[in-house]
């Protein structure tokens, strides 16, 4: 990795340059601290330096320790993009720009995190969340990839496997990339188009509302045929998490589904991520092939 990576606060990017090496990513800690944990121990155990992991943001959300989640984020000194609730908590918004409806569940529920979270974050947690890029860029195997929360436009997007291709092609353009590596949704997912890589890593602070406690990361690596995308399962002490989130906030929901797998409310998912509630994920490896032809000039 180019050892020139810098950031330019007037647009927010982070730019690594070229990496060299595969990529670790994950997103959604959401202040589950034995999630966090269990990650950041894998991309350990699997050889990954910080400089080559990244998440898509979202360090704090629903569960039950927000301070030592951030701590635990900062000290590992890899890579983070800022998502709606680091926005929010960073320009103390009246709530976490999640995109939930008014008025439905999910925004109720989510006053009652959030308001917890913001008490107990200091300023200086704060000003590191409003420091975070709101995209990242980096060139894997001659590819300009851009890394964001959820759109480029609109921090708080839900974009999910069946969200239409042109409306991701549209992201790409503006990007000026040739593969985006996104957050937010909850749900992992890669889709190549016309050569084009849309890849969500998924999270692991929550379960994929797939009946199974599992968190999600993916790596993405070079080789001869084209860069591979794998996506892994992270087991993790979600009985722990549990137990910790319902003696914080015992009259949220989001124990249960630390335990369950089971999201509780689908408000936010489109029709055909609806219908897959409850079916365990088995994300198959896929190669994003070729050198796109501007690097290849």
């Amino acid at each position: 990795m180019s050892a020139a990576a810098t950031t330019s606060m007037a647009e927010a990017v982070l730019d690594l340059g070229p990496v060299d090496g595969p990529l670790f990513c994950f997103g959604g800690p959401y202040s589950n601290l034995q999630a966090t944990a269990a990650v950041l121990t894998e991309a350990k155990r699997r050889g990954f330096p910080p400089e080559r992991i990244v998440c898509t943001g979202d360090v704090v959300a629903y569960c039950a320790d927000p301070t030592a989640t951030v701590a635990r984020v900062r000290d590992a000194g890899i890579h983070v993009v800022m998502g709606n609730c680091e926005e929010s908590l960073a320009f103390e918004a009246a709530d976490c720009g999640c995109g939930f409806v008014e008025g439905s569940p999910c925004a109720e529920w989510s006053k009652a995190w959030f308001a917890a979270a913001a008490a107990a974050l200091d300023d200086d947690t704060k000003h590191w969340m409003a420091s975070l890029p709101r995209s990242i860029r980096l060139t894997l195997g001659g590819r300009r990839l851009a890394v964001i929360h959820g759109g480029d436009d609109d921090i708080s997007r839900y974009i999910f496997a069946s969200t239409p291709w042109p409306e991701k092609a549209a992201v790409l353009d503006r990007l000026d990339a040739d593969g985006v590596v996104a957050g937010h949704a909850g749900v992992p997912f890669t889709q190549v188009v016309g050569g084009r890589l849309w890849h969500n890593a998924g999270v692991v602070g929550m379960p994929a509302n797939d009946g199974t406690p599992r968190g999600w990361f993916s790596i993405l690596a070079t080789a001869a045929d084209g860069v591979h995308v794998t996506i892994h399962q992270l087991a993790y002490d979600h009985e722990g998490a549990a137990r910790a989130l319902a003696k914080a906030s015992p009259g949220l929901p989001y124990a249960k589904t630390l335990e369950n797998g089971l999201w509780p409310s689908v408000d936010v998912m489109p029709p055909a991520e609806r219908r897959l509630t409850g079916r365990p994920l088995r994300p198959r490896p896929v190669v994003w092939p070729g050198v796109p032809a501007a690097a290849a000039e």
